[in-house]
Formats: structure tokens, sequence, C-alpha cells
């Protein structure tokens, strides 16, 4: 399964019908102005000269489009679902766009503006929404007919594991699952999948076995009823960027993030890990290449003179670059301005004070007022931060939180942040228990996460750096 060439196809009918639905639009409003008889064909000269207006609508469509979550999931998709999401979302477009357009007319009637309405919001519905519904229904037919499907394992070996994967291959129509084999987590009374299906290896090379075998969806079948254990595998799971799922009996273990999927012959639980709405997703991703974007053009002139006087006032780089634990797990390189004496760290990681020598009194400073911390914008623009998110930690102290509070691998479900809730009400962490402490605040952020509850922080986070308290 291609996923890009399924968005282009996606996007460019969408393309096509907005642009085919303003053109109806435009020879029926002008059947309303003029009459009928006297209506001619469209004029090269039409386009040339309202290009930059009409390639305007197109983008705003696509761009509204991709917001709702559209082109999403794109194997995945439920016609009805779709068909509710369409309705709403062409509604608020053309909304958008008629206000807009008609802002500035002489009002004739309301019976012309409501004929102008409903023919708008007609057309780009019927001319979008029944391509991507034929387009759909193909895909959902080739997934039922096992021509397309989702690399996938199951989760155990027992009585269960079997019973779920006799259930699947049942199925007249298949919902995509295309098993590669099954992963032993141990514990079981008897390994029932031998032989059956391939046995990929043990869950403790877990993230090797989805990476090799591009594992897109986990099946969770066990016959263990141990809490403890359980938990833990679904929290070694969180960070894999895989679709999770489990049969019934583990709903009880899942607190309030679990969500049914689709049931046909096999009853599966998705475990949700969507913290936002996709539009949400995608303003916040916006909202943070913009600001980041506007950030490092602003703040230029300061930039240049903190380059210098890092430059001058002590001997090393000006950007310190150190590696970061970022979104599931993955390391990524971590852009600072450098605050401290140069080979600071020669004797191994250690977290700063107060009272920490290593810092330079600039250092010292541009801690205090964040300034430190303004190449963060590169790694926004580059998709390895965010500004709103938990503060990003070396593995070094990721590996010893994680011993204290295994709950800390929840902050790697989104991308860490510039600033944070956890940072701006306790401050920086001087040791490995107040990052502990931290973790409630960020765990708290988490579950609220929200564009509202992003902005109110990067509020606090300005006021707390104007007072020159840091954070």
């Amino acid at each position: 399964m291609n996923r890009k060439w399924q968005v282009a196809k996606y996007i460019t009918f969408d393309i096509v019908g907005v642009f085919v639905a303003w053109l109806l639009f435009t020879y029926f409003r002008s059947s309303l102005d003029h009459g009928l008889s006297t209506l001619e064909p469209i004029p090269s000269a039409f386009f040339i000269k309202h290009y930059f207006g009409i390639a305007l609508y197109v983008i705003f469509w696509i761009i509204l489009f991709s917001l709702a979550g559209f082109y999403n999931d794109i194997f995945r998709k439920s016609r009805l679902n779709e068909l509710g999401n369409s309705i709403g979302i062409t509604l608020v477009g053309t909304l958008v766009i008629f206000f807009i357009l008609m802002f500035n007319d002489v009002v004739l009637s309301s019976l012309y503006y409501f004929k102008l309405f409903y023919t708008l919001f007609l057309l780009v519905f019927a001319l979008t929404y029944f391509p991507r519904l034929i387009i759909t229904s193909i895909t959902i037919h080739r997934i039922h007919s096992r021509k397309y499907g989702y690399p996938t394992i199951i989760i155990g070996e027992g009585e269960k594991a079997l019973e779920l994967y006799n259930e699947l291959q049942a199925q007249v129509k298949s919902q995509g699952y295309k098993i590669v084999g099954y992963v032993e987590v141990g514990g079981e009374t008897e390994n029932r999948l031998a032989g059956v299906i391939p046995c990929l290896g043990n869950f403790k090379s877990i993230a090797s076995i989805i990476q090799t075998n591009r594992i897109e969806e986990a099946l969770i079948a066990l016959d263990s009823t141990d809490n403890k254990s359980m938990l833990k595998l679904i929290n070694d799971l969180l960070c894999m960027n895989i679709i999770i799922k489990a049969i019934p009996s583990l709903y009880d273990y899942l607190t309030g993030r679990v969500k049914m999927s689709e049931i046909f012959s096999a009853p599966l639980f998705r475990v949700s890990f969507e913290l936002m709405p996709p539009w949400q997703v995608k303003v916040k991703q916006l909202m943070d290449l913009v600001i980041a974007g506007i950030a490092l053009i602003v703040l230029l002139p300061l930039i240049i003179v903190l380059c210098i006087l890092i430059k001058i006032t002590s001997r090393g780089s000006i950007i310190h670059k150190q590696e970061r634990v970022g979104q599931y797990g993955k390391p990524f390189t971590l852009f600072k301005f450098r605050s401290m004496y140069f080979n600071a760290e020669a004797s191994g990681p250690a977290l700063s004070s107060k009272t920490d020598t290593r810092v330079t009194p600039l250092g010292r400073f541009m801690r205090k007022t964040r300034l430190d911390e303004i190449p963060n914008f590169l790694n926004v623009l580059r998709g390895e931060m965010s500004l709103v998110g938990p503060r990003p930690e070396r593995q070094y102290f990721v590996s010893q939180i994680v011993r204290i509070a295994p709950h800390y691998i929840h902050l790697q479900k989104v991308k860490p942040g510039i600033t944070s809730w956890g940072q701006v009400k306790y401050g920086y962490a001087e040791n490995v228990e107040q990052m502990v402490e931290r973790l409630k605040y960020d765990l708290l952020y988490i579950d609220n996460m929200s564009i509202l509850v992003d902005l109110k922080i990067i509020i606090y986070t300005l006021i707390t750096v104007f007072k020159g308290k840091g954070v």
C-alpha cells in the first residue's frame, strides 16, 4: 500500500472538485444576475485576471480538509464518519468563503443569498465527497478481499492468541490484519502458536521486531491477568508509534483511553492515545512553524549580539549541541547557546544548579532569561520539537527516571517542547528526584492537551521570563 499515492489521489480529486464547484457556482450566480439567455463560456481572460483569488480559494479548501484530518490514516477510513465530517467541514468552509466574498456586496434579497449559499455548499460537498467515497470504497473492498493489509503482530502465544488468530483468518471480509507473526511474552501456560505462524522473537526485542517488519498494528492477546505486567507491556508499546488493540478481557486494565474498534467476528478494543482532535494537531503544527519562523527573524539582531558575546567572553563553540530523547523515544540533536565553560562535562553528564561553577556569567544571565534556548526554534522548524511540550532529557537521565517512575515513558507520546507546564510550575530540576517531582505537571498537560492550554502556557512562560525568574 502506497500511502503517498493514496493521499495524492484524495488531494488531486479535492482540487479538481472545489475548482469545478467554483466554475459552476460562477455560472449559477451569473444566471441569477443576468438570466440564462445571456450566459456565455467563461473567457480565458477571466482565469488570468482572477488566478490569484482562485488559487487562494483552492488552497483554502485543501488546508481546511487537511486540518479536518481527511488525509490522515488514509487506509482506515469509515464511510459513515467521512459523510458526517464532509457535511460539517463543507458547511464551515462555505460560511467562511461566502461571507468573505459577499461582505461588500449590496444586499439584493435574503432569498438571493440563500440560493447562492446552498448552491456553493451543495456543489463543493458533492464534487469532493463523492470522489472521496469512490476512492474509499475501492480501498475498503481491496482490504476486505485481502489485497491490502496492515503488517500486524500478535503479542502472546497462549490459547487466547490462537483463538484470536483463528477468528481473524476465518473472517469472510478481512479487516486488514496481515499477520506477520507472533511475539512471545513468557509466562503463558503453553505455546499454542508454535508452528502456526512464525515466532518473531521475545517481547524484550519488540522495538527491533517492529522496525524490521514495518509493523503497523499490535494485537495483545494474553492468557495472563497480571495487572503490573500488563501495564508494563502497554507502557513499552506506547512509544512505538503503532496502533495497539486488545481482546476485551484487557478492558479493565486500561483507564479511560479505550475505544471500541470495528467489530466483526473478532472483538477488539483499540487502545487510543489520541490526545488532541486531528484539527487541533494540525493547528498546533502550523502554529509551531509560524511562531518559530517569526521568532528567529524578529530575534535576529539579539541572536547576533549573543553570538558575539559568547565568543568573546569564553572559549568554545557558540552553539552547544546535545543529544536528547524525542517523540517515541527517538534521539535528536538539541541546539542551545553555550552557557557553560568549555569541556564542562568532561567527567560525565551532570545536571546544573543555581550555584553551578561550570556556568559562565553570561550563561547565568541567559539561563535566567531563557535566551540560551533561542536556538531551540531551529529544532521546532526541523519538526523535532514543539513550542509547548515536556522538556527533552538525555538518555542518561531518562534511564534513571524510568527506574523510579516507569510512567515517565508517557511523555514520549508527544513532541518535546521549548516550554512546558512542568517547567512553568516547577522550574529547572537539579537532580533526578526533582525531575520525577516535575513529571506530574507534564502528565497533567498531556491529559489536557489543547490549543488553548498551549496558549496559556506560552503566556505564563513569557510573564515568567520578563520577570527574570527563568523557568
